[in-house]
Formats: C-alpha cells, sequence, structure tokens
C-alpha cells in the first residue's frame, strides 16, 4: 500500500475535540489521525458488511469513503444494514448512505458509484483510492475485487458472511497471498446459498464489517500486525474465533511469477454464471402464479410440492402444498405419481428449478416450475401471504 503522509493535512478545532479519544492513543495520535484524514477508502457495497464498515470508517475520520452500490433499501435488508432506516425503504443505497454518514461526520467527503461493478469500469474507480473493502455477497465481485486489486497493487480487505459464521482477511499480493491464492477456483453454481437462500444473523455483518474497518484502520495508520496472510474465521454460535494460516500460491494466476491473468475478464463466465437466459429455470416447463390459482379454482387434478425448509414451510406456505425439502427430493420421488400434473415451487423460484430438473431426469413429464415462487405467488394472487 502506498504510504499515507500527514504532511499536507491538518486538523480544525472542531476536528481535534471530535477525535480526541484518537489523539490521546499514542499508537494512533496526531500523526495517525491526520493520515486518516488524508485516507481514501472504496467500500464495495453498502449493505450487511458495508453498512458497519462505512459507519466506522465515517467515525474514525477516514477523509474520503467511496461507495459502490446499485441497489435500493428493502424491508429486508433493515434486519443487518444499519446504516439504513424503515423511511429509507425504496430509496437508493447510497443516497440513504450518504446522509447516514454525514450525520456521523460532516468532515467526510462520500463519492457515490450507483453502478453495477464491472469489468469495464473496476480499475477506473479503483485507482484513486489507497483501500478497497469488499462487502459483496456473491463469488463474480469477489474475484473481480480480487484481480483488479492485485493489478493496480492496493490492498483488498475481505469480508463474508452466512448463516452464523464470517471469515475476515487482507489480501495484499505485494506482501502476501491474494483471494485466488486461497480459492483458486470458485465452487460450482447454486453449490453456496445466497443469504437471500440461507439466511444470516442480523449481528454477524455487524462483528465481521467491524473487522473490515479495523483492519482498514490500521493498514492506513500502520499500527499493529495486520491480516495479510492470515484468515480470520468467526463462529459466533460458539463465539469461537481460529485462525489460518495463508501462503502465497506459487502457482496463482494473478498474483503468482507468471501470471496468466494480466487484465480483467468476464467474471460471470468464469463462475459459471451465464446469465437468465441460460438459468436452470428458464430452459425448464414454468407456470406464473396466476396460472396456478386458476389450476387450483379449477379443480384440475394437481400436486403441488413445496422444496423449501420446515421453518420457511411455518413462515408461510400455499393451502394444499406438500412439503419436501430439496435435499429430500431424490430419496422422496417415490411418493410422486409421474402421472399427475406436478407444480413445484420454493421461495423465488431457484431451488424448485432445481427439484424440477432433478425429477424430469427421472422420468416426470407433467411438472412445472411455478415462477418467482411463494413470493410472486404473494404479489399476484394472495397479498396476505408474508414474504421473507
Amino acid at each position: 500500500m502506498a504510504t499515507i503522509t500527514a504532511s499536507t493535512a491538518h486538523l480544525s478545532k472542531d476536528e481535534i475535540l471530535r477525535y480526541s479519544r484518537h489523539l490521546i492513543m499514542p499508537e494512533v495520535g496526531m500523526e495517525g489521525q491526520l493520515k486518516l484524514k488524508q485516507a481514501k477508502v472504496l467500500c464495495i457495497g453498502a449493505g450487511g458488511l458495508g453498512s458497519p464498515l462505512a459507519l466506522y470508517l465515517a467515525a474514525a475520520g477516514v477523509g474520503k469513503i467511496g461507495i459502490v452500490d446499485f441497489d435500493v433499501v428493502d424491508f429486508t435488508n433493515l434486519q443487518r444494514q444499519i446504516i439504513h432506516d424503515t423511511n429509507d425503504v425504496g430509496r437508493p443505497k447510497l443516497a440513504s448512505a450518504r446522509e447516514t454518514i454525514h450525520d456521523i461526520n460532516p468532515f467526510v467527503e462520500v463519492v457515490g458509484y450507483e453502478t453495477r461493478l464491472s469489468s469495464e469500469n473496476a480499475l477506473d474507480i479503483f485507482k484513486d483510492y489507497d483501500v478497497i473493502a469488499d462487502g459483496t455477497d456473491n463469488f463474480p465481485t469477489r474475484y473481480l475485487v480480487n484481480d483488479a486489486c492485485v493489478l493496480l497493487g492496493k490492498p483488498n480487505v475481505y469480508g463474508s458472511i452466512f448463516r452464523f459464521e464470517g471469515q475476515a482477511s487482507v489480501f495484499y499480493a505485494k506482501e502476501g497471498p491474494c483471494y485466488r491464492c486461497l480459492y483458486p477456483e470458485p465452487p460450482p453454481p447454486g453449490l453456496v446459498p445466497s443469504c437471500a437462500e440461507g439466511g444470516v444473523l442480523g449481528v454477524l455483518p455487524g462483528i465481521v464489517g467491524s473487522m473490515q474497518a479495523l483492519e482498514t484502520i490500521k493498514l492506513i495508520t500502520g499500527v499493529g500486525v495486520s491480516l495479510i496472510g492470515r484468515l480470520m474465521l468467526f463462529d459466533a454460535l460458539r463465539m469461537k474465533f481460529r485462525e489460518l494460516k495463508l501462503r502465497k500460491n506459487p502457482h496463482c494466476v494473478v498474483c503468482g511469477p507468471h501470471p496468466t491473468i494480466t487484465e480483467l475478464i468476464d467474471y460471470e463466465q468464469f463462475c459459471g454464471i451465464r446469465g437468465e437466459e441460460h438459468a436452470p429455470s428458464a430452459r425448464l416447463p414454468e407456470i406464473s402464479a396466476p396460472e396456478l390459482k386458476k389450476m387450483m379454482d379449477e379443480k384440475k387434478s394437481l400436486v403441488l410440492i413445496d422444496v423449501r425448509e420446515p421453518h420457511e414451510y411455518q413462515i408461510c406456505n400455499i393451502p394444499g402444498s406438500k412439503l419436501i425439502p430439496l435435499g429430500e427430493v431424490a430419496r422422496r420421488m417415490n411418493e410422486l405419481n409421474s402421472a399427475d400434473d406436478i407444480v413445484v415451487h420454493c421461495k423465488s423460484g431457484m431451488r424448485s428449478a432445481r427439484a424440477v430438473e432433478l425429477l424430469m431426469q427421472s422420468g416426470f413429464r407433467k411438472i412445472h416450475n411455478l415462477r418467482g415462487g411463494i413470493l410472486a405467488w404473494s404479489d399476484q394472487v394472495d397479498p396476505s401471504v408474508p414474504k421473507y
């Protein structure tokens, strides 16, 4: 990381009072606080991880915070994305985040990039920042952020969360391994559920995002020992931290001595994602929620299968549906008659698409996937069904 100097900065009387608890610490002091004021940090995402990350960087006095996000605030975000509040639902996350940050610290400059991060814009966005902090939740963007950081020589402060578990590290190819050294290849598409499918404990991103903020502040000020070369694993259920030592992969395709990746690539393709037109649900027989309602009203012979988990079924369900969780479909398909008309659904249509594909491979033909899942049923047929 390029050394941040404090020679051209100064603190006003109000700033000295605001940061006084930093200034009286010899490890930070006036020099460290001035480095923070001079620093420029880019946060990828203003969601679960990006919320505590941006809030604590702003409170600490980081002079310029960039945020890349193109999403809008949704009610389901509020359980963990603490930079937004109820009144922000429907607003762009960038607008909400900027407003909250300015309320916390008006001395901070906030630069928003309301765009999807891509191979076409990443290098241009990253180039003027000292530290990149990755708060994303998908593999294509993680590999994109890593490769852009390696090509530009930037440190990548990494965090990830799922259910009750979190990870944090600093990937900095100049001084240690990069993300590809740890994960050379992404997992197969659909193997790792998203937080929308698997859930996440609301407080978990607060812990991991705060760790990212801490590591960013340490990089800027030069104090302490960073997570470069170390992966911190956190188990919230057991309140345990474990540390894995990471080594640079001498054969790494992006940060090794003989890299084969020297420019940004197509990361959707690299991660096996070909876009919606190639998703399993698009090449499988589908039925809309209104069409399903019509079939049910006409009392046609119909078997409705719900492949969600039992705790999801307890939240809401379509009357008359039979619960067979996706993981049990293969061993319980003998409970189904291939002569029946079968409609399969889940929350949004992705898991049920995998179930339909599996059943079709086993000879079922009179079968459809409910497009949009129970969320579509709530939107288009029965608004009394809760959404989650």
